[in-house]
């Protein structure tokens, strides 16, 4: 999407190579958007001293899915931000610090979107949902489609500790590393039937709401991981977001 000279095609073609330095970031698209479905991928992040810098998957433009990875010094843990935008509205951001170090190696990064939740997974481990409360006037992302889009760039004014850790250009390039992309979805232009199917396998039974194994971990997640909830951030939201009245 930008910056061509800082994307690399390593593995015959099978993975990508993001590069940041101090001359610019870069960032990919998916050809087609989609409407509901399956999105995953694996990703290595940036080793070493990655402080300021953000990796993002971000599913199009005002209903959004995000995935950021707001870098970290060596030897902290990596936080990862997801928020979500519904009808141009956002500000729901969640943090967790990862159990693993994730630029020693490949971890999958998922997200399930069907009509009755939205799921962040992090190698099958449920980090976060997002249920579909239209019933009671809560807005959901139903009504247009959204493309899969990654970008590696610098965002030493707020990602690491708010700002607080500057990217330390002495360590560059930053490197990041994708492959195993896997877009099971409604694409978009596509027949028109797709997105309301019952049959489609994201829609099923199994996939509209936590098993007892995922509920396990996701309840271990928040516990032990979470180190931020806009749901109970009074200095932000004195009356918590209806979304987190509802149960989230």
């Amino acid at each position: 999407t930008w910056s061509d000279s800082h994307i690399k095609q390593i593995d015959g073609g099978r993975a990508i190579q993001l590069i940041l330095d101090q001359n610019s970031g870069c960032g990919f698209a998916s050809k087609r958007k989609y409407l509901f479905g399956h999105i995953s991928m694996k990703i290595k992040l940036i080793s070493g001293d990655s402080a300021g810098t953000m990796n993002s998957d971000t599913n199009t433009i005002r209903d959004e899915l995000d995935f950021e990875f707001l870098g970290n010094r060596t030897g902290q843990p990596y936080t990862v931000q997801t928020n979500i935008y519904t009808h141009g509205k956002g500000d729901r951001e969640q943090r967790v610090n990862l159990w693993f170090d994730p630029a020693a190696d490949f971890h999958t990064y998922t997200i399930m979107w069907n009509h009755h939740h939205i799921v962040f997974y992090v190698d099958e481990v449920p980090i976060r949902v997002y249920k579909n409360n239209e019933a009671i006037n809560i807005p959901y992302p139903k009504l247009q489609p959204m493309g899969v889009y990654s970008t590696l760039w610098e965002a030493d004014d707020w990602a690491t500790r708010g700002g607080l850790e500057k990217i330390d250009w002495s360590k560059a390039p930053f490197l990041a590393y994708y492959k195993d992309f896997d877009i099971e979805g409604c694409a978009v232009p596509g027949p028109t039937s797709c997105a309301s199917n019952p049959r489609n396998w994201w829609e099923g039974t199994a996939y509209q709401a936590l098993n007892a194994k995922e509920a396990r971990r996701y309840r271990w997640v928040r516990l032990n991981h979470m180190i931020y909830d806009y749901c109970t951030d009074k200095s932000r939201y004195p009356v918590p977001p209806r979304e987190c009245l509802a149960g989230i």
